[in-house]
């Protein structure tokens, strides 16, 4: 073989961003498999670390420890599965925006994982409230705040008969979309009951009958 036929060395430095992002995902998919067959406080950083085949040292660098890296785990999940386009800018009716998000949210909130770690998180906030305030900022905090800027919109807010502040709007819209959440997440989450879109729309025209002008 020729000095020109000779192999290129191989450069030993960083990984490539694709890779480094392929070691992240790789990270929260089995940091999220662990917390959901364990529990979040019977899941240490080593164990994590172990199972994803990095060191403890990375998490700390990556996310600043496990709370961090759960409310990673969330957001990346809800940036998968949850995306509402236009709430603050597209100017379509109330109620098909509202029913949009209706369905959009539910298929975010319904899946048996997403039951599953709303359970833990009820069960440990108490012990543990950087997971109440992990899963806090990554979820519930960050929906209430898009439906506040939704309902503050200056051409939505000149449709409402309320004296009630965006930020109310935001919880009473929630907990008119939510429905019958005890039941959901004490026993639906082991009979396969979902929410049907019926019960989303009713929700939805719940809330409007209440703050809608006439």
């Amino acid at each position: 073989m020729s000095v020109e036929q000779l192999p290129e060395p191989v450069k030993a430095g960083r990984p490539k961003a694709a890779e480094a992002e392929a070691r992240l995902n790789d990270l929260m998919d089995t940091a999220a498999r662990l917390i959901l067959e364990k529990g979040y406080s019977k899941v240490s950083l080593e164990a994590i670390a172990k199972e994803a085949r990095v060191a403890v040292r990375t998490i700390y660098v990556k996310f600043g420890g496990k709370a961090g890296l759960l409310k990673a785990i969330l957001l990346r999940y809800r940036a998968g599965a949850f995306e509402p386009i236009g709430m603050e800018s597209q100017n379509r009716p109330i109620r098909d925006t509202l029913l949009e998000f209706g369905m959009r949210f539910h298929s975010l909130v319904s899946t048996p994982s997403a039951t599953a770690l709303y359970q833990i998180v009820v069960a440990e906030a108490h012990a543990n409230p950087d997971l109440a305030e992990a899963f806090w900022d990554a979820g519930p905090r960050q929906t209430r705040e898009l439906l506040a800027r939704y309902f503050a919109r200056p051409d939505i807010s000149a449709q409402l008969d309320t004296p009630a502040p965006p930020e109310r709007l935001a919880v009473y819209f929630m907990n008119c979309l939510m429905g019958d959440q005890l039941r959901r997440f004490l026993f639906d989450s082991r009979c396969g009951v979902a929410t049907t879109p019926e019960e989303i729309e009713q929700g939805v025209d719940l809330f409007l009958h209440g703050v809608l002008k006439r």
